[in-house]
């Protein structure tokens, strides 16, 4: 017979799934920490979903069946950890997706509003977060463990060098919490780099007041040569002169709030020749 799902994590070699390296699998072996990440959750908005992507065999899975509150959903893209889940969290029935996430039609899955949980694999986590930038009016909370130097990157403010687009892209809709960091040891296979445990919010602004395809635009422009002034990174729009002689144009583009971004497309879409 098979050991419970929480007595398999705890011996090392990790029960029946094997870690997929083509699908960047690394489960967390750490009880402690896994009750810790479900403990972010806050219910922002008074939803009652949450889906966890890449459960693996549920190591968070089983603290997130312990919330009465909460309606757990999990979507894995690897078979033998759907086989897994099915055996061992009978209870989830058809809450148990065989799919993938980045090609999921959410709106299928959830008549309203849904939290995000999980650990996301580290190869797929930037496109995870644009999937939930397009998904943002149904997304209001996300707690996600990632790699610690992407997780520094999406929380630090302006003028830090580890500020980038993704940074801005997420800061203008969600309040990002770097919580707690996660050494390797605690997973197994051992990745080769640190974790970090990220909470984002949900803000206020419901749409951004420029056009937010030019908002994406000119803010990926700017990162794409950072170390150059604005004046040079956004050459391509060919403003006139008058109008790339105000102060914001002699700035880089990690000099920036996501406020400066906003004020800056709005004057670039003013003035597109």
């Amino acid at each position: 017979m098979y050991a419970s799902a929480a007595q398999n994590h705890k011996k090392h070699h990790v029960g029946n799934v094997k870690p997929k390296k083509h699908l960047g699998q690394h489960f967390l072996v750490d009880q402690n920490i896994a009750t810790k990440i479900v403990e972010q959750l806050t219910l922002h908005q008074g939803v009652k979903d949450v889906l966890e992507i890449g459960p693996g065999m549920g190591v968070l899975t089983q603290y997130l069946l312990q919330h009465e509150a909460y309606r757990t959903t999990v979507v894995d893209i690897d078979r033998e950890s759907i086989a897994y889940l099915q055996e061992h969290f009978p209870q989830l029935g058809d809450r148990i997706i065989s799919a993938d996430f980045l090609k999921t039609d959410l709106s299928t899955l959830f008549p309203g509003k849904f939290a995000i949980i999980g650990n996301f694999p580290y190869n797929i986590s930037s496109q995870i977060f644009f999937k939930v930038l397009e998904q943002r009016d149904v997304v209001p909370e996300v707690v996600c463990m990632i790699q610690k130097e992407v997780a520094e990157r999406l929380a630090s403010p302006p003028g830090s060098k580890a500020y980038g687009i993704l940074s801005v892209l997420l800061q203008a809709f969600y309040t990002i919490d770097y919580k707690f960091t996660v050494s390797e040891h605690v997973f197994h296979p051992k990745p080769k780099v640190k974790s970090a445990v990220l909470s984002l919010l949900r803000n206020e602004v419901e749409r951004l007041d420029c056009r937010e395809d030019l908002f994406k635009q000119v803010v990926k422009l700017s990162f794409g040569t950072r170390r150059k002034t604005l004046r040079n990174s956004l050459k391509t729009y060919n403003l006139p002169p008058e109008v790339t002689a105000a102060p914001v144009f002699d700035k880089r583009a990690e000099q920036l709030s996501v406020q400066d971004f906003v004020a800056l497309t709005k004057l670039i879409e003013q003035n597109l020749q």
